[in-house]
C-alpha cells in the first residue's frame, strides 16, 4: 500500500486541553477511511490538522513523505491536492452557486476562467446541481449545498478529499442525497477520509474503520471486524449504544 498521507505522533492542545494524544495514522492511496467515535473525542480536530485548519502542536504530517510543516510547499497548493468539505457548507454566500465553484480553480490553480467554467459544470452534474448553477447558497436547502460544496471540492481535482461530518447539519430526508454522492464519488477511487456518524455508510463504503475516544485512536481495521467483532471493549460499549 502507498500512503499519500501519514500523521506521526500528532498531538494538539488548546490551552490545558489535550484534545489529540499521540496519533499515528496513515491514509493510502484510492482508500476510504471512516472515522467514527463520540462526540469530543477529536476526530474533527484530527481532519482539521490534516488540512492544516489547525496548528498541530507536536508531531508531522507528510503528502508523499514531505512534511507539509516544513514550508516547502505553499498551503494554498497543499489545500488544493488535500481538499475539505464541512459541516457547515463554507459556501460563499455573496456568489453564484457556479462561481463558488470557479473561484478556487482561478486564483489558486490559476487556471483561466473558460476552463474553470468547464470544469465546475461537469462537476455539478456529477452532483446533480447543473440546474442550481445561477443560484445563491440562501435560495437552496442544505442538502443541495453540501453538494454544491462537494462539487467545488472536486473542481480542484484533490488527491485526498476530507469530510468532517457533511451530514450532521442536515435534515434527516437531506442526508441520503449526500450520501449518494459520496458513495458514487468512492466508486472512483477517490482517496476519501470520512467523519460520520453515518454507521451504514461506514460499514459500506469504508476499506478501513478508525475508532476514535478521547483522543487517542483505540481500535481500526476492516469495517467487519469493526461492526461485527471488535476487540477493544470501548469500541464495543460505543456501538451497542448506537446501533
Amino acid at each position: 500500500m502507498q500512503p499519500v498521507i501519514d500523521v506521526v505522533h500528532l498531538k494538539k492542545s488548546f490551552g490545558d486541553n489535550e484534545v489529540l494524544k499521540d496519533i499515528c495514522f496513515n491514509v493510502n492511496k484510492g482508500e476510504v477511511v471512516c472515522v467514527i467515535g463520540p462526540s469530543g473525542s477529536g476526530k474533527s480536530t484530527l481532519l482539521r490538522c490534516i488540512n492544516l485548519l489547525e496548528t498541530p502542536t507536536a508531531g508531522d504530517i507528510l503528502f508523499h513523505k514531505m512534511n507539509i510543516q516544513s514550508g516547502k510547499m505553499p498551503i494554498s497548493k497543499y489545500r488544493a491536492k488535500v481538499g475539505m468539505v464541512f459541516q457547515q457548507f463554507n459556501l460563499f454566500s455573496n456568489m453564484t452557486v457556479l462561481n463558488n465553484c470557479i473561484v478556487g480553480q482561478v486564483n489558486v490553480l490559476g487556471r483561466s476562467h473558460e476552463d474553470a467554467v468547464k470544469n465546475a459544470r461537469l462537476y455539478l452534474s456529477k452532483v446533480g446541481m447543473s440546474l442550481y448553477e445561477n443560484a445563491k447558497p440562501q435560495q437552496i436547502s442544505g442538502g443541495q449545498k453540501q453538494r454544491v460544496a462537494i462539487a467545488r471540492a472536486l473542481a480542484m481535482e484533490p488527491e485526498v478529499l476530507l469530510f468532517d461530518e457533511p451530514t450532521s447539519s442536515l435534515d434527516p430526508e437531506m442526508v441520503g442525497e449526500v450520501l449518494i454522492v459520496m458513495r458514487e464519488l468512492a466508486k472512483t477511487g477517490l482517496t476519501m477520509v470520512v467523519v460520520t456518524h453515518e454507521m451504514q455508510f461506514a460499514k459500506e463504503v469504508a476499506n478501513r474503520v478508525v475508532f476514535m475516544d478521547d483522543g487517542v485512536i483505540i481500535e481500526e481495521d476492516k469495517p467487519s471486524i469493526i461492526f461485527n467483532n471488535p476487540k477493544n471493549p470501548r469500541t464495543k460499549e460505543f456501538l451497542a449504544r448506537i446501533l
